[in-house]
């Protein structure tokens, strides 16, 4: 995640990042949020009712999901990439949407 939270800070600008949490309490997930997101550039909250991971069908962490801003998905991966990866996927969504 720190590798998340650093590509963040520098597409702060272009592409809103959302972190939702979920099987947790508010406390362990502000706490694990101010340990991986010092960018202070990801949104973060706790998905307590898991509406936010079942409209996404998503059936566990981690996975990611670029949505444009017209709330189209435009891809989505389960478990983790690299930076290279994550920045190639992040600019082809601002190539669609900008």
């Amino acid at each position: 995640m720190p590798v998340v939270d650093q590509i963040a800070a520098e597409y702060a600008d272009r592409v809103d990042f959302v972190a939702p949490a979920w099987k947790s309490s508010f406390e362990a997930t502000a706490a694990r949020a101010a340990e991986l997101f010092q960018s202070g550039e990801i949104m973060w909250g706790l998905d307590e009712d898991e509406q936010i991971f079942e409209l996404y069908g998503v059936p566990y962490q981690p996975v990611t999901v670029l949505i444009a801003a017209d709330d189209t998905v435009v891809e989505a991966w389960a478990g983790l990439r690299d930076e290279a990866e994550i920045r190639a996927a992040l600019d082809d969504l601002i190539g669609l949407t900008g």
